[in-house]
């Protein structure tokens, strides 16, 4: 949630009532960057990119200093050096970083059985019966931080709340390498203030259509009445929005599952620019991808994008929805979320995937609010067509438009 280039940091001051903020989120900072800097210690002050040099390539990361320039993730390499030519660019090592990452996914295991996983850099930690063991929320946040550093050389922030959400937007305001704990008492203080974006949930057409009410603040959202945002934004959403801008969060720190995944991806004759194709193809993997969930009993937390581009170089992007699913319409609006940050390059595409991972049973998945219901309703519908008649019978309008 925090600003990328780390100004707008907030930490917490020494002895802050934390006895409610039991959930940690611990995000390891500008993590890829900072596993190569430990190699090359001489950069650690000067601007530092991560991705291959190719003019065609595209930035992987950038560390802190770098970002100030206006750099970030996804970003033309060429468009990165343009506006920081002194920037050292190094070459990705994803072996490395997985093999950090496993070191320090196993302190977390070392505080407490509760860790949930969001990917490669950063975890969920349940640690409401660790205190008895390792002192007070603050305490175990400050020893997570400690013990990744002594034991990695990285540097790590921690949000610690009563729910995920809080947690996790505290972590991202922490950053980098800081501590912010919110009480449960003082969690409604601290969203307020803070944009509609910060909510999970809110893309650009929602925060369009709450820009269109008035609604720029999180506490706009609160104070607004709940028929009116149901009206506006659907009735599940608009519950859900309702809910989280109070910080009501249901969700409970879960056990990471066996990690698998269900993916299609295509790799095209010619080498395509042509974006409306892409963003088709992207919808109609994404449909394939939650056609097999449904069939599986399946449900995802997080959608991964895949892009090779002509010189072979390929990246990939993920996101993490707010509540799993297994409905094509949420797995393609964060799939091509993720392609529109790529999309701006003009870069030639080589193939082109999306991925549906950390897969849970559907069978009791959906929770208090249900923001696909409608759509679930529609593509249970062809299905069941699809069943019948044959795949390809039913399609998307918009697949039709180009």
């Amino acid at each position: 949630m925090g600003r990328q280039d780390g100004s707008g940091r907030q930490i917490s001051a020494e002895g802050v009532d934390d006895r409610s903020a039991t959930v940690l989120h611990v995000d390891l900072d500008a993590f890829f960057v900072s596993v190569e800097l430990l190699s090359h210690p001489e950069y650690v002050h000067l601007p530092v990119i991560v991705g291959h040099r190719g003019g065609r390539s595209v930035v992987t990361a950038a560390n802190y200093i770098a970002r100030k320039y206006g750099i970030n993730s996804a970003m033309p390499m060429a468009l990165a050096m343009r506006q920081c030519p002194n920037a050292i660019v190094l070459e990705p090592h994803m072996g490395l970083y997985r093999d950090f990452s496993t070191r320090v996914m196993s302190i977390f295991d070392d505080v407490t059985p509760l860790v949930e996983r969001l990917g490669i850099d950063e975890a969920f930690l349940d640690v409401a019966g660790a205190t008895n063991l390792f002192g007070s929320p603050a305490m175990i946040g400050e020893l997570i931080r400690a013990r990744v550093f002594a034991e990695t050389g990285l540097v790590c922030s921690v949000g610690a709340a009563s729910t995920k959400f809080v947690a996790k937007l505290a972590s991202g305001l922490a950053k980098p390498n800081g501590l912010l704990v919110v009480p449960a008492e003082k969690a409604v203080a601290f969203l307020h203030p803070l944009p509609v974006t910060a909510l999970w949930g809110v893309g650009a057409a929602t925060e369009q259509a709450l820009t269109r009410l008035g609604l720029k603040l999180i506490g706009d959202i609160a104070h607004t009445p709940l028929d009116v945002l149901k009206k506006t934004l659907g009735e599940a959403s608009g519950v859900k929005l309702h809910e989280l801008s109070w910080g009501r969060d249901p969700r409970a720190v879960t056990l990471e599952r066996e990690e698998k995944s269900v993916g299609h991806e295509v790799t095209f004759e010619h080498d395509v620019t042509d974006l409306d194709r892409l963003r088709s193809e992207l919808l109609r993997q994404c449909d394939l991808v939650a056609a097999r969930l449904r069939r599986s009993d399946l449900v995802a937390r997080r959608v991964a994008l895949k892009l090779r581009y002509t010189d072979f170089s390929t990246i990939t992007r993920s996101r993490t929805l707010a509540e799993p699913s297994n409905v094509g319409r949420r797995i393609y609006e964060e799939a091509v979320a993720a392609f529109d940050l790529l999309a701006a390059s003009g870069i030639r595409v080589r193939l082109i995937g999306v991925r549906a991972e950390q897969l849970g049973t559907a069978s009791g998945a959906v929770g208090l609010w249900d923001p696909d219901e409608d759509w679930r309703g529609a593509e249970l519908a062809v299905d069941s067509v699809t069943e019948r008649f044959g795949a390809g019978t039913v399609r998307p309008a918009s697949f039709f438009k180009h």
